[in-house]
């Protein structure tokens, strides 16, 4: 696997785990809608998550929550533009969660990091800005169907899911690649939640090294997500051990990223997994 990053600012050291920290300026995600709209709360929330640790701050204008509804590219550039010039100062990694080509050049304008696209780049025009830019970083996801029905249309029931995500992940890489993107610039995620089901997203988790070989590092977005609520039974608000435990099994497992609400808690439960490996380096070497 790749040991950075690279990015348009900035070149993310990989060799540690490096944690993704949620803005949403959404008066509708799932789990903090609304929480953090207007552009002083949200540079407050940025601020915060920063001091609790996190390397790269991730902006986003459009809840993708299951069922939720498109919105118009006016109204997420009225959201996100504010937010991202202001946070773009604070001189650390910004990446922005959009599907928008139009959305996608203006952050870019503004000097934003990474293009973190649910839709792979699959929307028209979305592989030609970020194949234009000289080295914006981008994360490929992978979806199946759309926000708004992939909570009724699952990933068929029969089948090898990681060899699905794997060959479509493989698929859009190989397109942008052609583009002149370099490898360096891309991250994969396998999409949790995303048009699949319980049984699935915890397979693509245990299978997550499969994904890990083909070379491209990992984000892992597990954050509160609904399948931690089927296991435990607890509400959105009540799954933050869940989400830490996610986070970890997803960096034992591989993953170089992990995207998570709650901060500073899993910064301290990396630093528990850390200081389990350094021992053990330390305990090989001797």
């Amino acid at each position: 696997m790749m040991r950075h990053w690279q990015t348009t600012r900035f070149r993310i050291d990989l060799t540690q785990p490096q944690v993704m920290g949620i803005v949403n300026v959404t008066p509708d995600s799932f789990s903090d809608g609304g929480s953090h709209e207007g552009v002083s709360a949200a540079m407050i929330h940025a601020e915060t998550l920063l001091a609790e640790g996190a390397h790269i701050l991730d902006i986003g204008g459009e809840s993708t929550r299951p069922g939720s509804p498109a919105v118009p590219l006016e109204e997420e550039l009225r959201r996100v533009l504010p937010v991202v010039k202001a946070a773009v100062a604070l001189q650390v990694p910004i990446s922005v969660d959009t599907y928008k080509p139009e959305v996608m050049q203006a952050v870019l304008d503004l000097g934003a990091d990474i293009i973190n696209d649910i839709w792979a780049l699959r929307q028209p025009g979305a592989q030609a800005v970020v194949a234009s830019h000289p080295q914006c970083g981008v994360c490929l996801m992978h979806m199946h169907a759309t926000p708004q029905t992939m909570h009724q249309q699952h990933m068929g029931a029969e089948g090898d899911v990681a060899a699905e995500v794997l060959d479509f992940l493989q698929t859009h890489t190989r397109s942008l690649e052609a583009l002149g993107v370099q490898a360096d610039r891309i991250v994969w995620d396998a999409g949790t939640g995303f048009g699949k089901s319980l049984g699935q997203n915890f397979a693509l988790l245990q299978q997550q090294p499969r994904l890990a070989a083909a070379g491209y590092p990992l984000l892992a977005g597990w954050s509160r997500k609904g399948s931690l609520g089927k296991v435990t039974g607890r509400a959105v608000g009540e799954r933050m051990p869940a989400s830490i435990a996610a986070a970890l099994l997803s960096v034992e497992h591989g993953a170089a990223v992990v995207r998570v609400h709650d901060v500073r808690e899993t910064c301290d439960a990396l630093a528990v997994l850390q200081a389990m490996r350094a021992a053990q380096t330390l305990d090989t070497q001797g």
